[in-house]
């Protein structure tokens, strides 16, 4: 190979011109010869017994040059590249300038990263409001955990009441006819949970074990089945059973059960401990984002399509690999949702920009300030790859370049800069005067509740989704904020 030119085109758009040498094209065209002659009947000869010429003859003197070009061409272009000083980016554009004694003029249209400015990005000011945790807080963590080592008991000496967990068998009509969705078995509801249409649970309170009766409800003028909506309707139900949830005792012996503490006021102290540091952690991101956000506008850059266009695909990829991870792929996905990949793509669009930006600003810092990671911090590197996917780190080192692993730790040790020297305002947190309810009580002198049970137990539980039931709210893609 041998390197001729680089010329730019437009803006992050060059071509590079090199050489195929006439050696290496002609080993090639040989080979491609051998490879494909005993497929070519010539009359007169057996098959694959022609001569070269006669072939050339026949089919044109350049019948084997693509398959020639096609194999010498990558580590030309490989060299070439390098030699050029471009950092590329993308997949090449390949034309064929002439094939004459000297081998194979090519050129190669080639998309390189931009060029970056950015100032300003040292003393950056923003804020660090680390939330105070309350009792109240330290009391809602505890009962989640209750909640969780609770147990159901049957009753069976009284009518349903709030709070119930009532199984019941239904079936619903609209003007008379049974609609499609509208009937389980065995069904269990807590009462009051809301997890039906309006009026629906209510309906059951006073209602006794064994009795059938009408519910009689209106569906929401927004519910998600549109043939009824707004709709009256009539259930038919059967009230089969009823239980309570009993939540053990905040006492010592729950502390044992749920922690590796021996007393209720330990276990207590090391929840608010946890808290605190997830509140220090969630304060520490939060700056993060203030500081990417910040940098993201301090870029210059006329950032070339095809950069947002592979990122997006990457976004795409992994997508794919973690659903694989739960026995899913793509293609369940879509027909699941109804989604297309273009539908995905648009999805991962916003995200990927951001990434490709983000990433552009701090390797334009890593440049600006010349950083770079030691030898042996990119070894350290290669083995922490290695530990988290258990492997060896010298396969991780014939899988991902030195220069790969440098060029990331580059761009880590440039946002480490920008943070260093970032004003960052802490706020004071308040103090947490009022206490929850209970918050001083003793703990109760002895466990009225089982262990915790090994079976998960979930509120309105069905192997049958019924078509009373409210549509579910969808996901925020926003991160909650505590209030300030």
């Amino acid at each position: 190979m041998s390197f001729k030119k680089v010329e730019k085109k437009e803006t992050n758009v060059y071509v590079i011109e090199f050489q195929i040498d006439k050696v290496d094209f002609d080993a090639a065209n040989d080979k491609a010869f051998k490879k494909n002659a005993k497929n070519i009947n010539i009359a007169g000869f057996r098959k694959g017994k022609a001569p070269r010429h006669l072939i050339e003859k026949m089919y044109g003197k350049g019948v084997f040059y693509e398959e020639a070009i096609n194999e010498c061409l990558p580590s030309a272009f490989e060299a070439a590249a390098k030699e050029s000083g471009l950092d590329i980016i993308g997949q090449p554009e390949f034309d064929v300038v002439s094939i004459d004694d000297n081998g194979v003029a090519m050129a190669a249209t080639v998309t390189t990263k931009p060029e970056a400015k950015i100032e300003g990005y040292k003393g950056i000011a923003v804020t660090k409001d680390v939330k105070s945790v309350t009792a109240a807080d330290v009391k809602k963590e505890i009962e989640t955990v209750r909640e969780r080592n609770s147990r159901e008991i049957e009753v069976a000496d009284r009518a349903a009441k709030k709070d119930d967990i009532a199984n019941i068998d239904f079936e619903g009509f609209v003007d008379g006819v049974a609609f499609e969705g509208g009937k389980a078995e065995g069904h269990n509801l807590k009462i009051g949970s809301g997890a039906f249409i309006p009026g629906f649970e209510d309906q059951i309170i006073g209602k006794k074990i064994g009795e059938e009766f009408d519910v009689t409800v209106e569906f929401p003028a927004d519910y998600h089945a549109e043939e009824l909506a707004g709709k009256p309707a009539v259930f038919k139900v059967k009230l089969n059973g009823l239980k309570v949830t009993e939540l053990p005792a905040l006492d010592d012996e729950f502390a044992k059960d749920v922690s590796e503490f021996d007393t209720f006021d330990e276990y207590k102290a090391d929840v608010k401990a946890k808290l605190t540091e997830k509140r220090e952690k969630d304060a520490e991101l939060a700056v993060d984002d203030q500081l990417y956000e910040a940098v993201l506008g301090l870029l210059e850059a006329e950032i070339p399509e095809v950069m947002f266009e592979i990122e997006t695909e990457n976004f795409v990829r992994d997508y794919d690999n973690r659903l694989r991870m739960q026995g899913l792929d793509l293609a369940a996905f879509f027909k699941y949702t109804g989604q297309t990949l273009d539908d995905l793509r648009k999805q991962m669009r916003p995200q990927a920009e951001k990434q490709v930006k983000m990433r552009l600003a701090l390797e334009t810092i890593a440049k600006i300030e010349k950083l770079s990671a030691t030898d042996a911090e990119i070894d350290e590197e290669y083995q922490r790859i290695a530990d988290s996917y258990g492997m060896e780190a010298e396969k991780v080192k014939e899988l991902i370049a030195r220069e790969d692993i440098n060029a990331d730790l580059s761009v880590k040790k440039a946002f480490d800069l920008v943070k260093a020297n970032a004003v960052i305002t802490k706020k004071s947190a308040k103090k947490a005067t009022e206490k929850a309810e209970g918050d001083d009580e003793k703990p109760a002198a002895k466990k009225t509740c089982a262990k915790k049970s090994t079976t998960a137990k979930a509120e309105g539980e069905t192997a049958k989704k019924p078509a009373a039931k409210k549509p579910a709210a969808k996901k925020s893609t926003t991160k909650k904020t505590e209030d300030k």
